[in-house]
């Protein structure tokens, strides 16, 4: 009688296990600030919380429901997709990695090119895709930019590139690299023509992006607290043997230095896409 107090009298929990329902992932996101925001919130916000304006790392699929008039475009070039040039092998085969990533993500590599209207204006945007392999720059990238140049020269269009990587892919090693001088020369030709090439640099654009195509651009953005730069900043520090500026690979840093036109917040990037291509774009 002594223990009475611990039976239950009523039974107040009648769901057997079996029917229990997991609360679905994804559904709230917690910032590097400690904030939880709603994952519907959010998305409706463009990605960047209320609650401290950071802005959540998002891939070409939101992106270009951002940019695009309704969600609404037509991609381009979306069967070029990376293969194993080299027979490369680290850690595991690149070709295994390859077909791991492809099936995860289900991307054929690290951008995509699409074409649509933004307020109206026709223009072409390639986005490219952190979760495949880090963004990496590697010989479908460069073709791919390659192409969404010859189409905005073939059809007298602005071209933007959204840029989030962390440099070039090391499994195709001198093939990688030497898509900074093919990508480089087709903007060439770009300029040439009298069209316009917006860049876009989110968190992270590092190696041969930021030290090619990511800073030639007729007009160069960035999305608030992005991290910019070629090599980390313990590199950077063990090979000038200094401390570095508190801050300085921030997109707010290279704006103050002259590397950076605008800092843009995403929620505003649509807007200021538009005006910037009607104000400076001028057709051939």
């Amino acid at each position: 009688m002594a223990f009475d107090w611990f039976k239950r009298k009523a039974k107040n929990i009648t769901t057997s296990t079996d029917e229990k329902k997991d609360v679905p992932k994804g559904l709230w996101h917690q910032t590097p600030s400690g904030k939880i925001v709603e994952h519907e919130e959010l998305r409706k916000n463009n990605y960047v919380s209320p609650e401290d304006g950071f802005h959540v790392r998002i891939g070409s699929a939101e992106f270009f429901e951002i940019l695009f008039d309704e969600g609404k475009f037509t991609e381009l070039d979306a069967n070029v997709e990376s293969i194993d040039i080299l027979n490369f092998k680290d850690t595991k085969p690149y070709a295994d990695r390859l077909k791991e990533v492809k099936a995860k993500t289900k991307l054929t590599d690290s951008i995509r090119n699409a074409v649509g209207t933004v307020k109206g204006t026709e223009m072409v945007v390639s986005c490219m895709d952190f979760a495949f392999i880090g963004g990496s720059l590697g010989s479908v990238m460069g073709e791919k930019i390659r192409r969404a140049i010859d189409y905005c020269i073939a059809h007298k269009l602005p071209y933007m590139i959204i840029c989030q990587s962390g440099g070039a892919r090391m499994q195709e090693a001198t093939y990688s690299l030497m898509q900074l001088a093919k990508v480089q020369a087709k903007l060439a030709q770009l300029s040439e023509a009298g069209l316009l090439y917006i860049a876009y640099l989110c968190d992270p654009t590092f190696g041969g992006i930021t030290a090619s195509f990511a800073m030639t651009a007729d007009i160069i953005m960035a999305e608030p607290g992005a991290l910019i730069g070629f090599a980390g900043p313990r590199v950077i520090r063990e090979t000038i043997g200094r401390d570095l500026p508190e801050g300085f690979q921030t997109s707010e840093f290279l704006q103050e230095k002259g590397f950076v036109d605008f800092i843009v917040k995403r929620t505003e990037i649509k807007d200021v896409v538009s005006k910037t291509v009607n104000l400076l774009a001028v057709h051939a």
